[in-house]
């Protein structure tokens, strides 16, 4: 298969990935010869025919140690368009070879074993990555982190599951534990490993940060909600009137602030009772949107804020009120004073949901786990955990199940541990059958 692994042309190169049985053969038609393996080689590609195609960099990867497991070449081409259609369509007239699907590349390398699925997972999310804080998470997906993570625990869980498993097959051999001292160092090994494994579905989880922190400006009618969020996008995204009910639905737009993604979002405003039917699907929207928002930008009266774990509570449009002594006290009790018209506090509160938006992040160094991985990771705790005077707690065989199950939920999260693991690990531990 072959398919162009640099972006779309025009650009200064192209480069032209071929991998498979026919890498080989496909180089040597093209560039008339095999070059030195992972050397780059300055030659004059032409098609079948002899028809000039490019003055091109090739490169030779025989497999398996290649980014795909198989044999791999390249073509670093000039990057106009006509150039990349011409070397296109003499691939395409060799035997064996194929244009590559959507994701081929990387399904390969995850069937050969080059990469697994949490490391396919990342490098996906490190394609599509737009913020700083996407990149990052993304990049140590991909680089393994969350992987090495749980061959981590894996190994501890083969351990673990071996000395069941010398218990119960092999009590007579004078170098294996027996009795109940097996099924205390058992449970006492799974209750650790399932506080490890809570800590970490503990974390923020991955689609905060490649999905953007919900972020929604709420507040009565006419408190200037619309006003913020333009500027805040710097962009007239939503109407502002001062017609009360003006928004009737919320408007959500995305925004990076300090590399962070973020979807903020306009409400309808909340108040009691309208006799605007649209209007009142606005409000019951708008209170949906409150109470799905990682953080809540309050622009009413504090004392009628929603509960919320974390909201800041703003004194807007302070052009209007500067001098009035009751709002003056009312703004006094607000986490700060803005005015998106003229510019105050604009920049307090940015830095007021960066900070607080930091805070539902993962740590500096941290991984966090996409949903797919934290459902794998929270069967597997489960699994470990044991009722203390349960009659799993003293029964070998149902611990030693349990642990075969919690092993395959961790499976799950890269594929690539399984009862072979087990066995080699039983069989290299212990000196059963000396």
């Amino acid at each position: 298969m072959f398919a162009l692994s640099s972006g779309m042309p025009p650009a200064a190169i192209a480069v032209v990935r071929i991998s498979g049985a026919q890498a080989g053969a496909a180089l040597q038609a093209l560039a008339g010869h095999l070059p030195a393996a992972r050397r780059a080689t300055l030659v004059d590609l032409t098609t079948i025919d002899g028809e000039p195609l490019d003055r091109a960099l090739i490169l030779w990867f025989p497999g398996p140690a290649t980014a795909t497991g198989e044999d791999l070449a390249e073509l670093h081409l000039h990057g106009g368009r006509a150039v990349v259609a011409a070397v296109e369509a003499a691939l395409g007239e060799l035997p064996g070879l194929r244009r590559a699907e959507a994701g081929e590349f990387t399904r390969r390398a995850f069937l050969n074993g080059r990469v697994d699925l949490a490391e396919a997972e990342g490098l996906a999310d490190l394609l599509a990555a737009e913020t700083e804080s996407q990149r990052v998470q993304a990049l140590g997906m991909a680089s393994g982190h969350v992987s090495r993570a749980v061959a981590v625990w894996q190994d501890r869980l083969l351990t673990l599951m071996a000395e069941a498993e010398a218990e119960l097959n092999f009590a007579d051999e004078d170098d294996v534990e027996v009795g109940e001292v097996v099924t205390l160092k058992l449970i006492v090994g799974m209750t650790a490993l399932a506080d490890e494994l809570g800590q970490w579905l503990a974390r923020p989880a991955a689609e905060v940060i490649s999905e953007g922190l919900s972020v929604v400006i709420a507040g009565p009618p006419n408190a200037g909600k619309s006003t913020l969020i333009n500027a805040l996008v710097q962009r007239e995204l939503a109407i502002v009137s001062p017609v009360a009910g003006t928004t009737r639905d919320v408007i959500e737009t995305p925004l990076a602030l300090d590399g962070i993604a973020m979807r903020f979002s306009d409400t309808a405003g909340l108040r009691g009772e309208s006799a605007d039917a649209i209007e009142m699907i606005g409000i019951d929207r708008a209170k949906a949107a409150v109470e799905g928002a990682d953080i809540l930008l309050w622009l009413g009266a504090p004392k009628d804020v929603p509960n919320h774990p974390r909201a800041i509570l703003i004194a807007a449009q302070a052009d209007r009120w500067r001098g009035d002594a009751a709002a003056e006290a009312e703004a006094a009790r607000c986490d700060l004073t803005l005015s998106a018209a003229t510019g105050e506090g604009m920049a307090a509160l940015h830095r007021m949901i960066v900070e607080m938006a930091r805070t539902l992040l993962p740590r500096e160094g941290e991984a966090a786990l996409r949903q797919r991985q934290r459902a794998a990771l929270g069967e597997a705790r489960d699994w470990l955990l044991i009722a203390p005077g349960s009659r799993e707690a003293s029964d070998l065989i149902l611990l030693a199940e349990r642990l075969r199950l919690a092993s395959g939920a961790l499976d799950r999260i890269t594929g690539r541990a399984g009862v072979e693991d087990m066995l080699d690990t039983l069989f290299g531990r212990f000196c059963i059958g000396k």
